[in-house]
């Protein structure tokens, strides 16, 4: 099953050119900090600089990034293939994992630095690595490389948002009908991510293969909706409970997301008290959400509404969180945070209210930093007043 989806025939992966500029600021990088390179073994880092997708197991894969010289990708015999593809780098494989000589050590080794930046270290492999270094620095120094996306990436992250919004597109116009007819969570889930992965496929499917691309998404009614991420269940709603949408999409590699909260039947005050406040809480995100100002003073921006609503007990989560080449990925809107707001950035807007026992609501808006304004890609909310956003029965 598919839906009409007018495709961007600019779009295309982001290019060499792209990973190239990238492995260039991590080798400035690693001369400044007086290293001959850096070791990226966090799979999100690895595709961020090579373009390299895989399959994540026990098998590590790392690219080195030296200051001089190239790069080399490090892989399994059994992505030997897979691997053919990546440009601008050599490759280097082992056959099979080991535990006597691991491959995180022999990548070390092979790369014949001597003092080398890591972005994820297991503690267990410190002691045998400390010997084979004059210097090693434990710190992810490509992620903050991330936070700023350039237009091609934002262009992939706004496009990704449609397919979130197609598929709540497809649960706000069939899930009265399925409920009615008695279907549950895991069926309103199914049907709507199954209309979006083909609309997804169908348009870029031939143009992105190889690339990360796809739809995830959760669905809670009732009391369970209370559980920001509880597992999807063969639950009937029932009149008068809140469902809770949210879905995830990537394209090229970079993820985008949109929410919502509709109401099974008649949408009642305390539906609406609570979910104006949600709307005030989006609202001061967005506003709160410039350059200079601070993650933390966003997050702080955003809460008030819901505080002053008298909801500040079932606030269970931050508001929002940065989106890239992972779905949850730094800088974090939470308390604390003091990383800067800047044009570039891509954030979620999750405005929740979880009361035990009782109901859940929660909406999800993108937001993309602009020097002078915020983006909103993710168009439901926008589209559905909150007046709107029931199952009629």
């Amino acid at each position: 099953m598919s839906v009409p989806f007018a495709r961007n025939d600019k779009l295309v992966p982001l290019g060499e050119s792209f990973r190239v500029g990238v492995r260039e600021t991590l080798g400035r990088r690693c001369a400044e900090l007086g290293l001959d390179g850096v070791l990226l073994l966090s799979p999100a880092n690895v595709g961020y600089a090579c373009g390299f997708f895989f399959s994540v197991n026990e098998r590590p894969v790392g690219l080195y990034v030296p200051v001089k010289g190239e790069p080399i990708l490090f892989i399994p015999e059994l992505e030997r293939e897979n691997a053919e593809t990546v440009q601008g780098v050599t490759r280097d494989i082992y056959y099979e994992f080991s535990s006597t000589n691991h491959p995180i050590l022999w990548m070390v080794k092979q790369s014949k630095a001597k003092r080398i930046a890591i972005d994820t270290l297991e503690a267990r492999l410190l002691g045998d690595m400390q010997p084979m270094l004059d210097k090693l620095m434990l710190e992810d120094i490509a992620s903050p490389l991330r936070y700023i996306k350039t237009p091609d990436e934002i262009a992939l992250a706004r496009e990704a948002v449609k397919f979130a919004d197609i598929c709540l597109e497809r649960l706000f116009a069939q899930g009265a009908d399925i409920i009615s007819q008695g279907g549950t969570e895991l069926d309103l889930m199914a049907d709507c991510t199954d209309v979006a992965r083909a609309a997804l496929k169908s348009a870029y499917g031939e143009t992105f293969a190889g690339t990360k691309m796809g739809i995830t998404a959760t669905v809670h009614s009732g009391p369970r909706a209370a559980l920001p991420h509880g597992n999807v269940i063969a639950r009937k709603p029932q009149p008068g409970e809140p469902v809770i949408a949210g879905i995830g999409a990537s394209l090229g590699g970079y993820h985008s997301e949109s929410g919502i909260t509709i109401i099974v039947g008649d949408m009642t005050p305390e539906h609406l008290r609570v979910m104006t406040a949600m709307q005030a809480c989006n609202d001061g995100a967005i506003a709160a959400l410039r350059p200079g100002n601070t993650c933390d003073a966003v997050n702080a921006a955003a809460m008030a509404p819901l505080e002053a609503a008298g909801l500040g007990a079932a606030i269970r989560h931050r508001i929002g969180h940065g989106m890239g080449v992972e779905g949850h990925e730094a800088p974090w809107l939470n308390p604390g945070e003091q990383t800067l707001i800047a044009a570039g950035m891509v954030f979620s807007n999750e405005p929740g209210v979880y009361r035990p026992n009782l109901d859940g609501y929660r909406t999800i808006n993108t937001m993309i930093v602009h020097p002078d304004r915020v983006e909103i890609p993710s168009r439901f909310q926008t589209n559905h007043p909150i007046a709107e956003r029931v199952f009629a029965l």
